[in-house]
């Protein structure tokens, strides 16, 4: 432990959440951005890259409701121990204290530190490595940036870092990356694994760009449309950076702003709640129309039709943006009707494979 943290002077401390499509150019502009930043300005630059600490199998799309809900609990389960990991870490440097981690698994606990390792922020003896007796490797008292490499689609989840950076009073910023669904589709098609194109779909009809004007807590965001190779981009994100360094999220905020978001994490949530159960009605229809024996090559072009229906109703919900319509999303009832609308729907789109029988 350096005689900096031990006296309790710990360095400048600041998350970069790194946000966009799969195959967007998030680790190529990671891996530009760390490179900027320890030339330019002397600071310490760590990636924690998603794809590299989750397992691949937690990113897999699944055919079935169940199947699907709970690979869905796992990918959560992953995302809130990494979480739970840099807590842990950033209170080692704040306080300058060893600890065990509570409520990790030891396989995201190692991965977690083994990233950090690599980079060269820690040591770890290895019969220490699971209960966290590490060393930090750095002597110099200049700030630390952790950048956070992931989709981070919905707002909901960039707001979870957010709380973080508020806890420890540390700097917080948002870079997204914008870029087409159909460059992310060529891109992915090129990977040694990669992402079924349903699953990039998908992500493309929930994402929510940051919105700075509606959301305060968002004011330190920066939308590329590039993977952050031109200068002029290079230059926007340090400056980025160093704003957001040198405004650190303060402990409380305005409670509009909890509310602004509050408002918008329940929006989320029941949208989360509407698509698994039209999810439910889609499958619940599959089966019915094979149990009466629709063919195969009609049972594909089902399949289509309904998806397509899916993705129509929840972008229009997505769309009800005012306080009335943010109302109704969360009442039971309207949702209740929203379900009942796309079964009747989904029932006429049905009649008419099962009458070409």
């Amino acid at each position: 432990m350096t005689q900096e943290l031990q006296n309790g002077r710990f360095p400048q401390l600041g998350l970069c959440l790194l946000c966009g499509l799969p195959a967007a150019g998030k680790t190529t502009t990671a891996q530009v951005l760390s490179q900027s930043v320890r030339k330019h300005k002397g600071w310490q630059c760590v990636l924690l890259t998603y794809d590299d600490l989750i397992p691949m199998e937690a990113f897999i799309q699944m055919e079935g409701p169940e199947e699907q809900q709970s690979l869905m609990g796992s990918w959560r389960l992953y995302r809130q121990e990494l979480l739970l990991c840099l807590e842990h870490f950033l209170q080692a440097l704040i306080t300058g204290c060893h600890y065990s981690p509570q409520n990790i698994t030891e396989t995201t606990w190692e991965r977690f530190v083994c990233c950090l390792k690599e980079q060269g922020l820690i040591s770890v003896r290895r019969e220490d490595s699971a209960s966290c007796q590490y060393l930090i490797d750095f002597t110099s008292p200049s700030p630390i940036y952790f950048v956070l490499d992931d989709n981070f689609y919905y707002r909901s989840m960039r707001y979870e870092v957010y709380q973080l950076a508020r806890q420890y009073t540390l700097g917080f910023c948002q870079l997204f990356l914008d870029c087409q669904v159909e460059v992310c589709l060529e891109r992915n098609s090129q990977r040694k694994q990669p992402l079924p194109e349903e699953t990039i779909y998908a992500m493309a009809q929930k994402i929510e760009c940051p919105n700075p004007e509606k959301y305060t807590w968002e004011h330190h965001s920066l939308i590329l449309k590039s993977a952050g190779s031109a200068l002029e981009d290079n230059l926007q994100m340090l400056d980025l950076l160093s704003a957001a360094l040198e405004n650190p999220v303060k402990p409380l905020e305005e409670n509009t702003e909890l509310k602004e978001i509050d408002r918008a994490i329940c929006a989320t949530s029941a949208l989360h709640q509407t698509d698994q159960a039209i999810r439910r009605i889609v499958s619940q229809t599959m089966k019915n129309a094979k149990d009466n024996n629709v063919a195969l090559c009609e049972l594909r072009s089902l399949a289509e039709e309904l998806n397509r229906l899916k993705l129509k109703f929840l972008e229009g919900l997505r769309h009800k943006s005012n306080e009335e319509n943010q109302c109704c999303l969360q009442n039971n009832t309207f949702n209740i009707n929203v379900t009942s609308a796309f079964s009747q729907e989904a029932d006429d789109i049905v009649k008419k494979y099962l009458n070409k029988k």
